[in-house]
């Protein structure tokens, strides 16, 4: 009865519920991380960094049905993979499939706990970019062509978009935001849950979780909460609700999920100083009674388990205020307080001992399986879970689709700086570069091997920060902004030498006055090849983007502005919606070709 498409969802789901049992249920309420191997097979010992679940056993032995696949895999082998993966739940008692998540794969910064490289889709540039262009029509096509890309293979819902405000500067996950502009974020993560969804979730959508509510953003001293020393956030501005008022649209929007972010709240009144997904004011009050919300709530990653690492550290579980409780009271705790399904776990039994000792009751394990198979059915799992092996390959990486992420990746540059109209430059000059694949340079100029022969000197640098010594804390780019002082007097040396272009990745933000001050030019990206960046410099396209962030002009005042207050720090650098003039590219009307 329940695979008879013609019911309507909700008396679908109650006839699967009905046959289920304890177990089967339990394996539904985890999301656990998976890989592939790089020709498409299973994992069955996992090996690597990051620890992942054995995927027959998963499937068959535990009854788990939601996977983040983590390995950045090619089209063909992925499509394989996933139908293979299929065809193990189709053989369990009830045929239940299998639902494949994902981070996000069209920009990846390079921290395997945030993104995943692409695996031959089409490459954009982090939605800070994306926020940078401003244009949501452009934001609506990524999603069109993301979600293409992601149903040709098989990959069904989005561990994304993120609705967090970057109000701290020194905050790792920016990138992956839409800026510190609310109200440009909240109409972008609403506008992206709408593309990736193709309207109301279907047989053509891929599902979203929202994140990470009720905002992420305002982590004391800008110390990621993945992590002990970053398990507060603080709102001395008491902009809590600026935070959470970005989320709205996208609920508006039919999100089918939503993550509560790790870290816990500090100082806000009627507020348990508990992490938020633990937090029953944050879920059973502000989101579920307040917002009115029914859909799935899944915590963040790895928030009941420590996990042991193959390097063998241990990775403290994400448990932040309730650290004194064991496993089995902490997912009692996160049920109690309404969430759905807990990421990044695989221990089912735990469920299991809850409700054989009644610290669980089933009819509430019934109202989180009861939202989890909803959106199941309505993608359409149960009628078809396989992919087309062939037009997977047809379809990812379509060369239509690379060229609009690259030329997104063009038009979202921001151009801070351009002293006597250095740009765009004139193509041949002699060109000395630091940062760029010189055979991509030779494209466009002559590259000379030293400054003091170069015409102008080209400069690519990433947003500065301090490197922390221990994995996976290391993967993680935080603390101060500013360059350290040697790297600094390099550049002041070349800047002072030669006529010098500075290109920046603002993974972040940056505290850089002093190439603001020396540099011929200083131009600004958010994930851009070098192919890009040169087409920008040489005048073959336009930088379009306009800060979605601030630039702070000094450590001092990004320490003393608040935590959870967008933008104003004293004096900035450049402010949000900064841009330069582009006159000079006024008459570049197609990008260079080859």
């Amino acid at each position: 009865m329940y695979k008879d498409a013609s019911l309507p969802v909700e008396e679908r789901v109650s006839d699967l519920l009905s046959r289920m049992t304890p177990a089967e249920k339990a394996g539904l309420l985890f999301h656990a991380p998976i890989s592939v191997r790089p020709d498409g097979g299973l994992v069955e010992e996992p090996a690597g960094l990051m620890p992942t679940v054995p995927t027959t056993r998963a499937i068959a032995e535990q009854g788990l049905r939601h996977f983040n696949l983590c390995s950045p895999v090619a089209a063909g082998p992925l499509a394989r993979w996933h139908n293979t993966v299929q065809k193990i739940a189709a053989q369990s008692r009830l045929g239940v499939p299998v639902l494949i998540s994902t981070d996000p794969r069209h920009s990846a910064v390079g921290n395997p706990l945030t993104s995943v490289p692409s695996g031959g889709f089409s490459q954009w540039p982090e939605p800070l970019g994306l926020a940078a262009i401003g244009d949501e029509q452009l934001l609506r096509q990524f999603g069109e062509i993301a979600r293409q890309e992601y149903l040709s293979v098989g990959l069904r819902m989005a561990l994304h978009p993120s609705a967090d405000i970057a109000s701290e500067p020194r905050w790792a996950r920016t990138a992956g935001t839409f800026g510190a502009d609310p109200a440009l974020v909240a109409r972008f993560a609403a506008a992206y849950v709408s593309a990736f969804q193709a309207g109301e979730v279907g047989s053509a959508s891929v599902a979203t979780m929202l994140k990470h509510w009720p905002g992420g953003g305002p982590q004391k001293d800008g110390e990621d909460c993945h992590f002990p020393g970053g398990r507060e956030q603080d709102y001395p501005a008491g902009q809590f609700e600026t935070h959470l008022n970005a989320f709205r649209p996208s609920l508006e929007a039919g999100t089918a999920a939503i993550m509560p972010y790790y870290g816990m709240p500090v100082g806000v009144p009627g507020i348990p100083e508990v992490g938020f997904a633990y937090n029953d004011e944050i879920i059973n009050g502000l989101l579920r009674r307040g917002e009115g919300y029914e859909g799935v709530i899944c915590t963040d990653w790895g928030l009941v388990t420590d996990d042991r690492m193959a390097n063998g550290a241990i990775w403290q579980a994400r448990a932040w205020g309730v650290e004194h409780l064991d496993t089995h009271e902490r997912v009692r705790l996160l049920f109690d307080a309404g969430v759905d399904q807990i990421g990044g776990e695989s221990c089912p039994q735990i469920v299991l001992d809850l409700l054989a000792d009644g610290r669980l009751k089933e009819d509430r394990l019934d109202s989180s399986v009861r939202r989890i198979l909803t959106v199941m059915f309505r993608l359409g799992l149960f009628e078809n879970p396989y992919v087309d092996e062939e037009q997977a390959v047809q379809i990812s990486g379509r060369p239509d689709f690379v060229a609009a992420g690259l030329a997104a990746q063009r038009r979202s540059m921001t151009l801070l700086t351009n002293r006597s109209a250095t740009l765009p430059l004139a193509s041949g000059v002699r060109l000395y570069v630091e940062g760029v694949d010189p055979a991509v340079a030779a494209r466009y100029a002559t590259v000379v091997d030293r400054p003091t022969d170069a015409d102008v000197a080209l400069v690519r640098l990433s947003a500065p920060f301090e490197a922390r010594p221990h994995f996976p804390e290391a993967l993680f780019h935080q603390g101060r902004l500013d360059l350290p002082a040697d790297r600094s007097a390099d550049l002041v040396t070349l800047m002072t030498t030669v006529p010098t272009v500075v290109d920046v990745f603002l993974e972040r933000a940056a505290v850089i006055p002093e190439i603001a001050e020396h540099a011929a030019a200083l131009l600004a990206d958010y994930a851009a090849s070098d192919e890009a960046v040169l087409d920008v410099v040489f005048g073959h396209a336009a930088p379009e983007g306009r800060l979605p962030i601030e630039l702070p002009s000094s450590m001092a005042a990004v320490e003393a502005h608040p935590t959870d207050l967008p933008g104003g720090s004293a004096d900035p650098l450049f402010p949000i919606g900064f841009s330069a003039p582009i006159d000079g590219w006024a008459s570049a009307s197609s990008v260079r070709s080859e």
